[in-house]
């Protein structure tokens, strides 16, 4: 087993290969498709996850939500997952900002609407009902005029912050937007400003959407109420965990409940959301191992195919070696080199395939999709080793023969 033997058996690997171009695609293929599927989704995963914690960095760590019920939470058993338990009130977020480990609250309400503005009706307009702190949570710019102010929120002023995209479809590109009017359900709001929302993972680049007051949204709007829910933000000096426990006493004093009842309602990390999304993306990933293994299992078949011919039409040459002294090692090596290389030759290529999609992906969509180098070793390790497991029968049967009946044969 020294570099020349090694050598020899690339050199031969490759010459197999452009000896049946047809029969070398389709080997290279079933492990290409392997190996591409092993690369991207590890791209995406690693994207995916990098950008959650981007989002949550951003928009603080300690941040926290009250809702009706715990949406992270996966159930399989019957009923809804809020029965029994009551909606949110706003009489509960005002008494909840008064708390001394409590720095804001913005209530959420949502739901979609029909609009018409600059005398066109527009589709695909969500509205979102929300304090005017939201800013804290939707990360972005205002491109033209101002957030509506904490007195809208008193007053339920109808007044609306609209997207950039919903802002050039409503009233034309580069026009001023601000104190024009937009209907949302037939009632009339005046847009205060313009807003960019920044790229993430559970939004478009050009999401449509107006932000209004939330009390605005349940006196004018038909929002779901249904499945309101508080954003909080920790006051500066004290844990999550503390405003967490103030939260939690403060809404059971309110909802009377009793020492031995259960919350009726829900306190939501930031964290949670983010072992949800790898809930699911565990779950992608399961799927996608099996059908890379799929693949794999149909390039490995090919390559002992390619490798058996290579067998049979050099038992001859196989002869020769052995009479001149070759050991059965070096014979096993040989052909389990020349495996080897078919697989990794595919598995490159599955590599540029699968790394190309993903930085594909990055520049078309929010995701930093991004290959991290574990994924590249771990997909080449996976080419070289489906190569060991499928060449080792060829490179077997190679090393056994007789030299005598290989010799012999025509």
């Amino acid at each position: 087993m020294n570099f020349q033997s090694t050598f020899e058996g690339v050199q031969i690997a490759l010459d197999s290969l452009r000896s049946d171009k047809v029969r070398a695609f389709l080997t290279i293929l079933g492990i290409g498709i392997g190996v591409a599927t092993v690369t991207g989704m590890g791209a995406i995963m690693n994207g995916v996850q990098n950008g959650i914690n981007s989002d949550l960095e951003a928009i603080g760590p300690a941040n926290f939500q009250v809702s009706r019920f715990d949406q992270t939470q996966v159930r399989i058993h019957a009923g809804n997952p809020w029965d029994g338990k009551p909606k949110m009130r706003m009489t509960e977020a005002v008494a909840l900002a008064q708390l001394p480990a409590v720095a804001s609250v913005t209530p959420f309400v949502g739901g979609n609407a029909t609009a018409r503005a600059g005398g066109k009706d527009l589709s695909g307009v969500s509205v979102q009902g929300m304090g005017h702190e939201w800013t804290s949570y939707i990360l972005g710019d205002f491109v033209q005029g101002r957030n509506y102010m904490p007195s809208d929120d008193a007053a339920a002023t109808p007044v609306a912050v609209i997207t950039e995209e919903l802002a050039r479809r409503a009233y034309g590109e580069g026009r001023n937007a601000v104190g024009e009017l937009i209907r949302l359900e037939g009632s009339q709001f005046r847009v205060v400003g313009v807003y960019a929302p920044k790229p993430n993972l559970f939004q478009g680049g050009k999401p449509i959407w107006a932000a209004v007051p939330a009390t605005a949204a349940l006196k004018y709007l038909p929002v779901y109420d249904d499945f309101m829910e508080f954003w909080i933000v920790p006051e500066s000096g004290y844990t999550q965990a503390q405003a967490m426990d103030q939260v939690t006493v403060a809404m059971r004093t309110m909802r009377r409940l009793k020492p031995a009842q259960d919350n009726n309602f829900a306190l939501i990390r930031q964290e949670a959301f983010a072992d949800l999304i790898g809930k699911i993306t565990g779950a992608i990933r399961l799927v996608m191992m099996v059908l890379s293994s799929i693949g794999l299992m149909v390039g490995g078949v090919g390559v002992v195919g390619i490798m058996m011919i290579s067998v049979t039409e050099r038992t001859r040459e196989i002869g020769v070696r052995k009479a001149l002294g070759a050991r059965r090692g070096e014979i096993l090596w040989q052909f389990l080199v020349e495996a080897v290389t078919v697989t990794f030759i595919g598995g490159l290529f599955g590599l540029a395939f699968g790394a190309g999609g993903a930085l594909l992906l990055a520049k078309l969509t929010p995701i930093p999709a991004s290959v991290p180098v574990s994924s590249i070793i771990f997909s080449l390790g996976v080419a070289v080793i489906t190569g060991v497991v499928f060449g080792i029968y060829p490179a077997a049967k190679a090393a056994r023969m007789d030299p005598v009946v290989a010799l012999r044969y025509e």
